[in-house]
């Protein structure tokens, strides 16, 4: 009988070698992966502190966004902004430092002393839109951009309004903006080579009397005052003291202003004896000379380039 002869083979150490093969394999490959995440992180600009501060924002953002929506889901909405503000007052994401820029020419501490009453205060209970409101409402504060830098940071950027002229009032002056906003008050000395507005409603009427000047470049640069007579029409008095009376209506008023910016430019006016120029009736102009003792004033009238 033909016997059957079977070959001693060991299949269980051949699974082992495989299963230690692919053990290695992975652990090259997790080896590989780790060092390229390590020199990609190396590459970063952030220290080790910084990152795990980075990973623990993250992860208890990831916490606090969690209990807000299961809250929410729940219908209390109040409790979920209670929580979450427990939350990060306990992570220590409270309001401990304010960062203001941008501010050159007001008071800073106006800005600080409403940020300030934030102190403390877990950041998500930081009302970001009405601190911003109260600031807009600073007389030099044209903006205001207000931000959340975790940990511990409420970042305030500034938009300052651009002083324009000086406003005449009974009491003092007051410097503005072009769009008539009151700025502070300014001393006589401060306000010297600055434009100065007069009259009832001269501030509101300051964007208006800087279109009318753009209309005769050479003049605007002359003129050293500008009067708001009848919330209707404007005196201008130029750095030589002369004066000129304007007709109402914009249109009027620029075209009478071109006027006598080609007549200064033949003629040259101002500099000269006239002490007023009176445009309210084109395309007439009047002239007021110096007063001759015991004469009466004299009034001169003259059409565009002639004289009588």
């Amino acid at each position: 009988m033909a016997q059957q002869i079977r070959r001693n083979g060991n299949p269980g150490v051949r699974r082992v070698a495989k299963a230690q093969s692919r053990a290695v394999t992975v652990r090259k490959a997790h080896s590989g992966a780790s060092g390229i995440i390590d020199r990609i992180m190396g590459l970063l600009p952030f220290t080790e502190q910084q990152w795990s501060r980075i990973w623990l924002a993250m992860i208890i953002g990831g916490g606090v966004g969690i209990a807000f929506v299961i809250a929410s889901l729940a219908g209390v909405p109040a409790l979920a902004q209670a929580q979450v503000a427990a939350i990060a007052a306990d992570a220590g994401f409270t309001v401990q430092n304010v960062r203001v820029t941008g501010t050159a020419r007001m008071d800073e501490q106006q800005v600080y002393a409403r940020a300030l009453a934030t102190r403390n205060q877990p950041m998500p209970d930081v009302d970001i839109a009405k601190l911003r409101e109260e600031l807009r409402a600073l007389p030099w504060v044209k903006d205001a951009r207000v931000s959340i830098q975790l940990p511990h940071t409420l970042a305030i950027d500034i938009v300052e309004r651009e002083p324009h002229a000086v406003l005449e009032k009974p009491d003092r002056l007051m410097l503005i903006d072009a769009t008539g906003a009151e700025l502070e008050p300014v001393s006589a000395d401060n306000a010297k080579g600055m434009l100065r507005l007069a009259g009832p409603g001269a501030g509101k009427q300051a964007r208006a009397l800087e279109t009318l000047l753009a209309a005769a470049p050479a003049l605007a640069p002359k003129v050293e005052a500008a009067e708001w007579v009848g919330n209707r029409r404007w005196n201008l008095t130029f750095t030589t003291g002369q004066l000129l009376a304007l007709p109402e209506g914009e249109v009027e008023a620029a075209t009478a202003l071109v006027k006598f910016a080609r007549l200064d430019g033949k003629n040259r006016l101002l500099g000269g004896k006239v002490l007023a120029f009176d445009m309210r009736t084109p395309p007439r102009l009047y002239m007021r000379l110096p007063e001759a003792v015991g004469q009466p004033k004299v009034l001169a009238a003259t059409d565009e380039g002639k004289t009588t």
